[in-house]
């Protein structure tokens, strides 16, 4: 078996086993929420179980589509090839996050892995059960079309994705001079923060450089303590509820639609966005918060 392989399958026991090792360390000082980290577990083997069973996705096509047409052929041989392929992936994956928070599609399913009223390390592994289906990883075409082998593109997303598990915590302090270049436990902390002076931000993978470029890091604060979940926080156990709720509720607002323009917006604005009124958009709960309006219910 090659080194990637053989990596990838000893990291997903090594995860789980984290995760409930640090949930039992931790219920020795604090309330655990044994619960939601079993439906964490669960989501983590039914979407498993989905991805054998239905292992479809809009992006392969896509990528067959676009290695057909490359520009030129990338060899991953040499470290230039290495470090070409890692900063484009942190780019597309900067994007992707973005899009995923700022495009309401993209959202229903991202929505998912921020459902979690509390961030630990089960946390990292919940995710939409059928999210490869709707090809997410069409945001990473580009590195195929420009060359770089689909294998490899997806090899280093993944290990992309591994590397965020460890920041899924919250007693991991700030790193210092760490914190300009990666991102850290305590940036993703406020990307998973719902007060509105965290919303939308430090949507980098490994590196949080491109946050700073494109103005979206928010660091932490120490007279701000994070609280964690959606605006509207998932209080139902219910598995389905809990997959399947913001789906719901697009349906609910198509269905409603009075004009194809209102159908647009649902479906490309960001999460909250209402035609007929302000919404609960990041920028309109903001707006509340400076002029002492009133809030919605919880801080998505």
């Amino acid at each position: 078996m090659k080194t990637p392989e053989f990596l990838l399958m000893i990291s997903v026991p090594t995860i789980i086993l984290a995760s409930l090792i640090e949930a039992f360390l931790l219920s020795r000082r604090e309330k655990v929420d044994w619960r939601e980290l079993g439906l964490s577990l669960l989501n983590f083997i039914v979407r498993n179980i989905a991805l054998i069973a239905l292992p479809l996705s809009v992006a392969t096509p896509m990528f067959a589509l676009a290695w057909s047409f490359r520009l030129t052929t990338i060899a991953i041989d040499n470290w230039l090839a290495i470090a070409l392929l890692f900063f484009g992936q942190e780019f597309f994956y900067y994007w992707f996050h973005r899009a995923s928070h700022r495009i309401r599609w993209f959202w229903i399913n991202h929505a998912v892995h921020h459902s979690p009223n509390h961030l630990n390390l089960s946390a990292s592994y919940r995710s939409f059960i059928f999210g490869h289906v709707f090809g997410d990883a069409i945001f990473f075409v580009p590195l195929v079309w420009i060359g770089f082998p689909p294998r490899a593109v997806l090899l280093t997303l993944t290990f992309n994705l591994l590397y965020q598990t460890w920041i899924h915590v919250t007693w991991i302090p700030k790193l210092g001079p760490l914190e300009w270049i990666f991102n850290t436990a305590s940036a993703h902390r406020v990307h998973h923060a719902v007060n509105v002076e965290y919303l939308d931000a430090n949507y980098g993978g490994v590196l949080i450089i491109f946050d700073r470029l494109f103005g979206t890091y928010i660091a932490e604060r120490e007279d701000l303590p994070c609280r964690y979940g959606l605006v509207h926080p998932q209080t139902s156990y219910n598995p389905l509820r809990i997959e399947f709720d913001q789906w719901r509720g697009l349906m609910i607002d198509l269905f409603r639609a009075r004009k194809i323009a209102d159908i647009f917006g649902f479906l490309a604005r960001p999460p909250g966005w209402r035609p007929d009124g302000p919404g609960e958009t990041t920028e309109e709960l903001r707006r509340r918060a400076r002029t002492g309006a009133a809030m919605p219910h919880a801080a998505e």
